[in-house]
């Protein structure tokens, strides 16, 4: 009745606990490999899992893996209603499926089920604990879900799954298809996947927002028009606020003595500010500072990615994946907490190499 679909490369003893997870909510289990070099496909045959290893001569996309791990699925378990996608760096939580099997079972137009992410590290850095943070999203009913969830097998064919050709971002682009059609999506309060995102490094971070603004400007350029002008705020916003803002202020300089320089700066401080005071409550003093913080930083990584896009289609050419997790940790698939003690000081701290 229920598939299970992981994606993953070189995410060595994060992919056991993932496929262990699948193999006791799932009839079968699926997993698609993009190139492992950590004995990962040897690792899930031996769990006694299903593998399918991508052609890495075609270009490599996560929304390509599920689309090739689904069907693969499909000729396993042509019966199946339910298909669950999980990243390889994440484990299922007991009793998610259930919970969301009932849902879906419950309303013959709900899409998909998913649930509350978690970092399972999430003190290893202040990366990390900002991944954590970023999971906490609205409950009920949800214009996305993420990389895990519980898919209806009939929705996914109906909209024909993922669009192998985005890099990133290629689930909101799939549900926003979803709901074109009518289809609905709806996220659980119920903790879902613990995630080991093993971001230690400031530069992964950045590189995962870069990727983040490539996709809020992938998705508007393919249906930024909608009645929902999807993606364009989250892509327009990056844009004011590390391009427009500054070109500004800079033009102004010479008229205004240096003040529209103090402005900006003024500007960015009041957002930090604005941003501490409102969640503070909710994440409290010390999160909410880091928020507030990379939250105002992490634009300039947006814009980044956006002129990233634009450039690329400007010249005719589509982006390569971009990969944020490289170094020891990714490459040869050990955890954060395999690596040896966090050393360093303040909020951000470092791991030794593996």
């Amino acid at each position: 009745m229920i598939g299970g679909v992981a994606i993953g490369r070189n995410e060595g003893e994060r992919l056991v606990a993932c496929l262990k997870s699948l193999l006791r909510d799932a009839d079968h289990v699926v997993y698609v490999d993009s190139g492992s070099t950590d004995g990962s496909v040897e690792t899930a045959r031996s769990m006694g899992v299903e593998v399918v290893e991508l052609d890495m001569n075609k270009p490599f996309t996560a929304a390509r893996a599920r689309n090739e791990g689904f069907a693969r699925a499909r000729e396993i378990g042509p019966g199946d209603r339910y298909v669950l996608f999980v990243d390889g760096d994440c484990e299922v939580v007991e009793e998610f499926v259930d919970a969301a099997l009932e849902r879906l079972e419950d309303d013959d137009r709900l899409a998909a089920v998913c649930g509350r992410r978690r970092e399972r590290y999430p003190e290893a850095s202040s990366y990390n604990r900002l991944t954590d943070m970023e999971w906490e999203t609205p409950i009920g009913e949800a214009e996305s879900c993420g990389g895990d969830a519980l898919i209806r097998v009939e929705a996914f064919e109906d909209v024909n799954g993922y669009d192998a050709s985005v890099i990133a971002g290629e689930e909101p682009e799939m549900c926003f298809r979803l709901r074109e059609k009518g289809w609905t999506i709806r996220r659980s309060n119920r903790e879902m996947t613990m995630h080991d995102a093993a971001l230690t490094r400031f530069g992964q971070w950045w590189k995962r927002m870069v990727r983040a603004g490539h996709a809020a400007a992938e998705g508007m350029a393919m249906h930024g028009k909608s009645a929902e002008r999807f993606n364009v705020h989250r892509t327009l916003r990056p844009v004011f606020w590390a391009c427009v803002a500054p070109l500004f202020a800079v033009l102004l300089a010479p008229f205004t003595l240096g003040l529209s320089m103090v402005a900006l700066v003024g500007l960015y401080g009041v957002q930090f500010a604005r941003l501490w005071q409102r969640e503070t409550e909710r994440k409290g003093w010390r999160n909410a500072r880091l928020f507030a913080g990379f939250t105002v930083l992490g634009q300039f990584a947006l814009f980044a990615g956006v002129v990233k896009y634009w450039w690329g289609r400007w010249r005719g050419k589509r982006s390569a994946i971009i990969e944020y997790k490289g170094g020891a940790c990714a490459t040869e698939g050990c955890c954060v907490h395999a690596c040896g003690p966090p050393v360093g000081f303040g909020g951000s701290r470092w791991v030794r190499a593996c």
